[in-house]
Order: C-alpha cells, then structure tokens, then sequence
C-alpha cells in the first residue's frame, strides 16, 4: 500500500473500528500525521515560541510579572489542537484494526495507558505482522490485495 493510498484509505474510514488494517496502512498513516503535526509546530508556533520564552525570562529577571502570550501563538496552539483532534479518530480506528489484524483485541488500545511497559508493548505489536488468513475479524488484507493485483 502507498502512501498516498494508506491516507486515503484511513481517512475515508474515519471512524471504522471494525476489520483489519495492513502494517504499511498504519505506519503510512502514522508518519503523515508526524509530518503535518511537525510543520505546524514549525510554522505557527515555533517562531512565536522562542519570543514569548525570552520576554518571560525578561520578566522574571526584573521581577516583573510576566507577559500573557502573544495571540499569534495562541492561535498557533489552537489551530494545531483542532487538526490533531481532528485526526485523533481515524488513527486510533487504523491502530484498532492493526490490533485486529495481529489477533488481538481493539481493547488492547487502552493498555497505552499502562506507563513504560503499554506503549512499547503497543508498538511492538503494531509492527508485528498480522494473522496470515481470515480470522475473528476479517479477512486477511494482505491475502485480499494480492488477489485485487493478479
């Protein structure tokens, strides 16, 4: 699966938490979301950013009180909330059907929230390869889009 493809394919899923999706849908869709998110932050708040820490720590040398934040950070800051929120439903139904494409449940999501050992474990299984064949949850992606390019 391309990149492009992956996208596309998450995306128009948005909210699908039921059936499989192949390694390279999750992590196509995982590095797109980095990417956006790290441009963002470089062009609305990053600039605005060091500014802003420079007058607090002008402020606190002369024991004054501190400046509020400059508006074009807070939009900045805002703007990329509402992106990632907007994301946040398509990547946590592609990595529920990842899950599902290893064999495990989509419950498994919450084991996140373990500290150090969940998301590693998370990880680990997010890179594993799935299930060869149908299983609980679906039919084998992998096996279907080789069939779709024969």
């Amino acid at each position: 699966m391309s990149f492009i493809e992956s996208i596309k394919t998450v995306l128009s899923k948005y909210a699908v938490f039921n059936g499989r999706a192949r390694r390279s849908e999750y992590w196509w869709y995982a590095l797109a979301v980095s990417i956006v998110s790290t441009v963002l932050y470089a062009a609305l708040v990053a600039p605005g950013y060091g500014e802003y820490m420079a007058s607090i720590m002008e402020a606190s040398a002369a024991g004054a009180t501190p400046p509020a934040m400059p508006g074009s950070l807070t939009a900045g800051y805002l703007i990329m909330s509402l992106i990632n929120l907007a994301l946040l439903l398509p990547g946590l139904g592609v990595m529920v059907r990842r899950l599902h494409d290893t064999g495990r449940s989509g419950f498994w999501v919450f084991f996140l929230l373990v500290p150090i050992v969940g998301p590693i474990m998370v990880i680990v299984w997010l890179a594993t390869n799935g299930t060869p064949g149908p299983n609980q949850h679906g039919p084998d992606p992998k096996a279907v889009a080789q069939a779709q390019a024969v």
